[in-house]
């Protein structure tokens, strides 16, 4: 009875629709890939029949008409990444002019995250060294959390990364104790989807010998020296060889040579020495001077 007088009032009296609800049966949002949603789209009030469209970034995807005011049912397939949203529907009957239009909704993708890397700059350390390690899983859904261990022990409070972007710790060798084996997990929310990274070792750097320098430095000061003396040889054998030679071809001549301090440096005078017998047996002495210019 009831529902005949509703009836015949929208019949003579017809209403405008209300804006509709755009929700997700499934009561959320986040999805995973080629998974099946269902979203409803209804209108409180006015006056059936209506007609309702979905649309998917302001595109008509699909449409249904329902006689009366109950919820009409869209059924998606999530395949890729443009099947996020954004989604709207618009409800219509016969006076509502351009119709009403809903809310909009964005689908969330839960991806199952990749195995995370572990890295640093550097795989050697010294005692007393400041290192860093970071962690990041290329593919899944964000937020990712990272947690970084030594052997099964964590070393760190779990890092939440909002952005697609590496995890990184800072650590302190201390000691010999703090060189080993590290590793790193990540996960989301994407149930039971926890990965641990590969295996990265620090380890302890050899210290150079101080000596190592002043040996090399010492090496190289020898090499100049050696190097040095044989261009040098030319320069210190072939004087003393003239030298040499002038003054044996000097000795036997038998001329000595001397120069006047009167005359010009290229004024040199030459003296033949020489012994003679006198008629009577005495021997004696005579010299015979050449002049040179």
């Amino acid at each position: 009875m009831i529902g005949a007088v509703n009836s015949l009032r929208s019949f003579f009296f017809p209403e405008m629709l209300s804006n509709p609800r755009l929700i997700p049966v499934q009561g959320t949002l986040n999805v995973v890939m080629n998974q099946n949603v269902s979203l409803s789209c209804h209108s409180d009030s006015g006056t059936p029949p209506v007609r309702y469209t979905l649309f998917k970034h302001n595109q008509k995807i699909s449409t249904l008409n329902r006689p009366d005011l109950t919820a009409s049912l869209f059924n998606l397939t999530i395949n890729s990444a443009s099947d996020m949203g954004e989604y709207k529907c618009k409800a219509e009957n016969n006076i509502s002019g351009g119709g009403k239009y809903s809310n909009s909704l964005n689908f969330t993708l839960k991806e199952p995250i990749s195995k995370p890397m572990l890295s640093s700059p550097t795989s050697q350390a010294k005692e007393g060294q400041n290192v860093t390690l970071s962690c990041l899983s290329e593919n899944g859904s964000l937020p990712i959390t990272y947690t970084f261990f030594k052997g099964r022990q964590s070393i760190s409070p779990p890092v939440k990364m909002q952005k697609r972007e590496a995890a990184v710790i800072f650590l302190f060798m201390n000691s010999s104790s703090d060189f080993g084996t590290y590793k790193c997990r990540a996960e989301n929310s994407f149930r039971n989807n926890t990965k641990y990274s590969n295996s990265f070792n620090f380890t302890l750097a050899e210290e150079r010998s101080h000596s190592q320098p002043l040996i090399i430095s010492l090496g190289l000061i020898l090499l100049l020296f050696i190097i040095g003396f044989a261009l040098a040889i030319p320069f210190l054998i072939i004087p003393s060889y003239k030298a040499k030679k002038f003054k044996s071809t000097r000795s036997s001549t038998g001329f000595t040579s001397t120069t006047n301090a009167e005359e010009p440096e290229d004024y040199v005078i030459y003296t033949e020495i020489g012994t003679a017998k006198a008629a009577e047996g005495d021997t004696y002495c005579h010299s015979v001077s050449y002049y040179y210019y």
